[in-house]
């Protein structure tokens, strides 16, 4: 069987290995006689998936012992009402920095629960890049800072961290999680939908500094409280267990390229060979600071837009799929999550210069 290239932004393509083994396992994980969507998350086989899905993360990413992993649902969007209803009780106040769609749509989210203020923002120049830290408008009373790691429709990344002092980072890394080594002892809270670099749609990730348990505001129901979800290790209630146990596989999987490291250079070898397509072309335009480009999502624009048509249904009939943008920007969008091999890519370059040169 011939599978797609697949560019979407997510749900995003798993390493083939890790489906063949899902598939494998099916109906029978590891002589059990049940299938993982068929076992109880308290028992003895679920708990054993649970925990050593939990350990590869750490291993993965160097989490330092006095942070709690939680697997939780909702996706990143319910994390925009969590984080608030969690932290805002620290101090009553919270900085947000935007970026693109979904950190203001964060920031919104978190001023329905007190005092979010947006600090930093170039909307007025469409969000092509993120204002240096110098200028941005910081409290002195915010009980955290909140940023997006990586904008997913608009292609703008931090490639590096703002020095916050002693106020917690809090980092939304739906996109980047996992995709280069990052030091997670510099933020107070790390959050991801899984559905783009670690598994299907169905689980998010909660990386969070036990310090900053226990302030959730009055009122904050238990499944939404981090303290009462880190005191009860994600199970409150039946966990997303069919994404947890396609993660940890992820995990697995990664650990066995070499990690976090190789896998970042794997990630900057695709991002320079599509950057380069595009930047030495005349048809295709890549709007956004070449500072702050995003390694997981490069959109482009076609100079002709009357060509778009054209470009995604040829792109379709060459197996490659999802490449157009997103709704609200339109053009292109190709996301080149860890899965992505850089075969794929290098099909779009050549498919990309095949096209320009038909319609030049």
């Amino acid at each position: 069987m011939k599978r797609a290239l697949n560019f979407s932004s997510g749900p995003a393509m798993l390493p083939a290995d890790v489906l063949r083994q899902v598939a494998a396992e099916m109906l029978d994980w590891q002589g059990s006689g049940m299938s993982v969507m068929e076992m109880s998350h308290r028992g003895e086989h679920f708990m054993r998936i649970h925990a050593e899905a939990q350990q590869d993360l750490r291993d993965l990413m160097g989490i330092p012992p006095n942070y709690r992993v939680l697997f939780l649902q909702g996706g990143a969007t319910l994390q925009f009402t969590i984080v608030p209803m969690n932290l805002l009780g620290l101090t009553g106040h919270a900085d947000y920095v935007t970026t693109g769609e979904w950190s203001r749509k964060a920031l919104r989210e978190a001023q329905r629960y007190g005092d979010a203020r947006e600090i930093a923002s170039d909307e007025a120049n469409g969000f092509q890049t993120i204002p240096s830290p110098d200028s941005w408008t910081r409290s002195t009373n915010a009980g955290y800072l909140h940023l997006c790691s990586n904008e997913t429709i608009g292609g703008i990344e931090f490639h590096t961290l703002p020095d916050t002092g002693s106020t917690p980072l809090v980092a939304d890394m739906s996109s980047t999680i996992l995709s280069r080594p990052i030091d997670v002892s510099r933020y107070g809270l790390i959050y991801a939908g899984a559905q783009k670099n670690i598994g299907p749609a169905g689980l998010t990730i909660v990386i969070v500094r036990e310090d900053l348990l226990g302030h959730a505001l009055p009122g904050t129901p238990a499944l939404l409280d981090l303290r009462a979800q880190a005191d009860a290790d994600s199970m409150i209630n039946t966990p997303s267990t069919f994404s947890i146990y396609v993660a940890g596989l992820v995990f697995q999987w990664l650990k066995r390229q070499g990690g976090v490291a190789t896998i970042e250079k794997q990630n900057i070898a695709k991002a320079r060979l599509l950057y380069e397509c595009i930047d030495q072309s005349r048809l295709y335009v890549n709007r956004i600071d070449p500072a702050v480009r995003s390694r997981m999502n490069i959109p482009f624009q076609l100079s002709r837009p009357e060509l778009d048509k054209a470009f995604l249904e040829g792109a379709e009939r060459a197996g490659m799929e999802q490449l157009k943008g997103h709704r609200t920007v339109g053009g292109m969008r190709a996301s080149l999550y860890n899965a992505m091999s850089i075969d794929g890519v290098q099909a779009l370059v050549d498919y990309m210069r095949q096209f320009e040169r038909q319609h030049a």
